[in-house]
């Protein structure tokens, strides 16, 4: 059973499209706009500097109760300001790919999270993903969301 699952979240806010690829393109981020409970560490990688093609960020965090997932991404492509994408190279997915898009809109941008993953172990995979994963990333983005309105501002015309 090869079953991918699609997710895709779409946000507008209020800065320029320079400000929100600073923002986004910036590894120290992740960890202001991830749920505090979920305890998101960085452990190794090249994290003080902005994106580039291969890039690796090594960090720690615990999605689920208290167990912790050590997880690997490298930074596939980079096109800035519009686009870059991540994947997983080791971590709990049999498959992570993480596009971020960004489009100059009147009053700001439009930020959209394209994600594609598959869990590892077939049927119990499926029923993991459909029991606690898929919700999961749901309350992950939509508290990403709330925080980019936090820290950048929320659009005023939605």
């Amino acid at each position: 059973m090869d079953k991918y699952h699609t997710l895709t979240w779409v946000q507008k806010i209020p800065v320029p499209i320079d400000a929100a690829w600073s923002f986004f393109s910036s590894p120290a981020n992740l960890a202001r706009i991830t749920p505090p409970e979920m305890m998101f560490r960085i452990t190794g990688g090249t994290v003080d500097e902005n994106i580039y093609p291969g890039m690796i960020i090594c960090y720690t965090l615990y999605p689920f109760m208290m167990l912790p997932i050590r997880w690997e991404t490298e930074i596939t492509v980079v096109k800035k300001p519009f686009y870059f994408e991540d994947c997983q190279k080791s971590g709990p997915y049999e498959h992570w790919h993480h596009r971020h898009y960004f489009r100059e809109i009147d009053g700001g941008v439009e930020m959209t999270d394209f994600l594609q993953y598959r869990l590892p172990m077939d049927f119990f995979g499926e029923l993991v993903n459909t029991l606690i994963v898929s919700r999961r990333l749901e309350e992950v983005f939509n508290y990403r969301r709330k925080r980019v309105e936090v820290i950048l501002g929320s659009f005023q015309n939605d």
